[in-house]
């Protein structure tokens, strides 16, 4: 039998709503679509087909947002990693249109989506900051911006003197502003998808790993601890958790850790000074570094830290170091908490949806932007999985291609963390 492992020590598993009950799957079920992984993606998926009436089974390993849906830094971002006109140049207008019109407005999504349910999950809309230290990002940012803007977003540039008032410290050169950005509670936001989820009729198995999955006549078979399910569909939504259970998948994603520390209730006034209108923010650096003030007043400073699992703040010592050089008056606040978990990063750094096989559908790869677009993309692949290939969806379908060299990911990831934080700190 597979024991539930205790969540990550974050500050997100002392402070959430109580998780909805999820008991192990124990008795063996058919149903019309399997879904492996209970985080944003799998539980969004299970919503959004159960609203439309079709039987959903959410096989979670652990129990929903275990992973980094309950782990993460709290943004809802909008966007995706490359800026819209490469998204165009490398899908095509109407394709590119298409997934920029999407991904821009998953944050809308996810925020209307909690007001529909009314998930308690201290959600936000107070935009996101992109921020750059150094020219080059500066300039980068402002191309961004300008590409937004030309296609009516509502985005806005800033310069010192703004971000220096929006953020309290003079780091930044310049950033750009999309007031869709916010943020909220990621682990209680999983639960109360979960509990949404289940309200609208899906099933939802913790401590339920799928440890085999292989056609059986007209069905798919999955093998678990306790029980097989057949299934006419499938979803892989394993993310950054992604195994063998699909030949091959493993290898398109690297797993990469990203670490939050978490401060003390921070008092008004320094809370003020810090973030006084609370947007959530990303630096556009080597190695990126974020971070928010939480509706508790508490300051959350997230960025790359060891490729191992993590459980006290002095594990990411240099992100508390680094949030006193942006603010002195943190000099001797209490850090209270520091965790991480596995996201999954893509070498093209784009989503990836794959359909391997007939009634196989795979979603991952949010490249640090899971919030909002896992949780919009679990309406699309609602879609997908009830229309078949002739129901268009707004990102690419493509074929799974493992990333060269694979094996030797850890390594490099590594190297490229030091190398990165070297070069933020020489300022090149």
């Amino acid at each position: 039998m597979t024991a539930r492992l205790p969540l990550p020590p974050s500050l997100y598993a002392d402070t959430a709503v109580a998780p909805v009950a999820t008991p192990p799957l124990d008795v063996d079920k058919t149903v019309s679509v399997a879904i492996v992984g209970g985080g944003y993606t799998g539980l969004s998926t299970a919503l959004h087909l159960a609203e439309q009436g079709v039987e959903a089974l959410v096989l979670e390993a652990q129990e929903p947002g275990w992973g980094a849906s309950g782990n993460n830094g709290g943004h809802t971002n909008p966007g995706l990693k490359h800026d819209p006109d490469q998204i165009e140049a490398d899908f095509g207008a109407g394709l590119g249109r298409r997934m920029i019109d999407f991904a821009y407005g998953t944050t809308n999504f996810t925020h209307d989506l909690i007001r529909r349910y009314q998930i308690p999950c201290e959600a936000r809309q107070n935009g996101t900051l992109r921020t750059a230290y150094n020219e080059a990002s500066a300039a980068a940012i402002e191309t961004t911006a300008k590409q937004c803007i030309r296609r009516g977003m509502p985005v806005t540039y800033l310069n010192r003197k703004q971000l220096r008032e929006m953020t309290g410290t003079d780091r930044y050169i310049g950033g750009m502003l999309d007031s869709r950005g916010g943020d909220l509670h990621p682990l209680s936001y999983a639960r109360g998808l979960a509990r949404a989820a289940i309200s609208a009729g899906a099933k939802v198995h913790g401590e339920t790993p799928a440890l085999s999955l292989r056609r059986d006549g007209s069905r798919w078979r999955i093998e678990t601890p306790r029980a097989i399910v057949h299934a006419d569909k499938v979803l892989l939504a394993t993310n950054g958790f992604t195994d063998d259970l699909w030949p091959a998948l493993r290898r398109t994603i690297v797993p990469v850790f990203s670490s939050i520390a978490a401060t003390a209730p921070l008092s008004d006034e320094v809370a003020r000074s810090i973030m006084p209108t609370r947007p959530v923010l990303y630096e556009s650096g080597h190695i990126t570094v974020y971070y928010r003030i939480d509706q508790q007043n508490r300051l959350l400073m997230g960025g790359r830290g060891p490729m191992r699992w993590i459980s006290a703040p002095n594990d990411v010592a240099y992100l508390m170091r680094y949030a006193e050089r942006l603010w002195p008056q943190l000099k001797g606040v209490a850090w209270t908490h520091g965790w991480n978990s596995r996201l999954a990063i893509t070498g093209d750094h784009y989503p990836h949806v794959h359909e391997p096989a007939e009634s196989v559908l795979i979603s991952l790869g949010c490249n640090g932007r899971g919030v909002a677009l896992s949780t919009a993309m679990g309406a699309q692949l609602a879609r997908r999985l009830i229309g078949g290939a002739r129901a268009e969806i707004d990102m690419p379908v493509t074929g799974i291609k493992p990333i060269p060299m694979h094996a030797f990911w850890p390594v490099g990831v590594t190297t490229a963390v030091i190398a990165g934080r070297v070069r933020d700190r020489l300022g090149i």
